[in-house]
């Protein structure tokens, strides 16, 4: 992942991922305020874990991340950003 050099967070967020949809590569952007364990997992629908794109301590800023999605069939999937009590999920449309 990469560390863009702006303004530095406030909360935490989620950004949507592009391009969406997207084939079979795409990106997500995520800001954490501090420094903090952090879980980015993607989801099929079924609810079911297909990766987890990061896991560990992070610093705070704004971050990317780079799914490559080319062994998975097209559909509808979901990411979720997890840090301590903050919890959000987005969808993402994987189009072949």
């Amino acid at each position: 992942y990469e560390v863009e050099d702006r303004d530095m967070p406030t909360s935490y967020s989620l950004g949507q991922n592009y391009p969406n949809p997207f084939n079979p590569v795409t990106t997500i952007s995520f800001e954490t305020p501090e420094t903090a364990d952090i879980q980015l997992n993607v989801f099929n629908m079924l609810g079911q874990k297909i990766e987890t794109l990061v896991a560990g301590r992070i610093n705070s800023g704004i971050h990317s991340v780079t799914f490559d999605a080319s062994s998975l069939s097209s559909g509808i999937y979901f990411y979720t950003l997890q840090a301590g009590e903050f919890i959000q999920t987005k969808q993402l449309s994987l189009i072949k």
